[in-house]
């Protein structure tokens, strides 16, 4: 069973980056999609950004983000990396990772993810 473990949370100022990390333990089964999703206050869980394991890496954000976040997987890590950038106060939510295995299209729904992590807190103060 793959478990998900997020990490690099905290508070940054606007303006000012941050790297989150998500370390894999256990084995895909075949090749397989990571993402990472945020929950900001008073809404909804929103897709953010979301990379293929396959040698493309291709990849994917949300409008939002398009520009300032950049999203890698370093496969001899198992980890998978949201670098932000320019954040904003708007950026402010709690942030998870999550994966598909056996995946050949990474999706931008929720309910694409089978697996998440646990959260990690992301304060963009002014």
């Amino acid at each position: 069973q793959v478990q998900l473990r997020e990490s690099g949370g905290g508070s940054v100022q606007t303006g000012g980056s941050l790297e989150l990390s998500c370390a894999t333990t256990g084995d895909f089964k075949r090749d397989h999609c990571m993402a990472w999703f945020r929950v900001r206050p008073g809404k909804a869980r929103e897709f953010v950004a979301a990379v293929d394991s396959d040698a493309d890496g291709r990849t994917k954000f949300s409008d939002d983000v398009k520009g300032r976040f950049a999203i890698s997987l370093d496969n001899a890590k198992r980890t998978v990396y949201l670098k932000m950038l320019n954040v904003k106060p708007a950026d402010t939510g709690t942030y998870y990772c999550a994966a598909e295995d056996d995946a050949w299209v990474c999706g931008r729904r929720a309910s694409d993810y089978p697996l998440w992590g646990q959260g990690t807190q992301v304060t963009v103060s002014l």
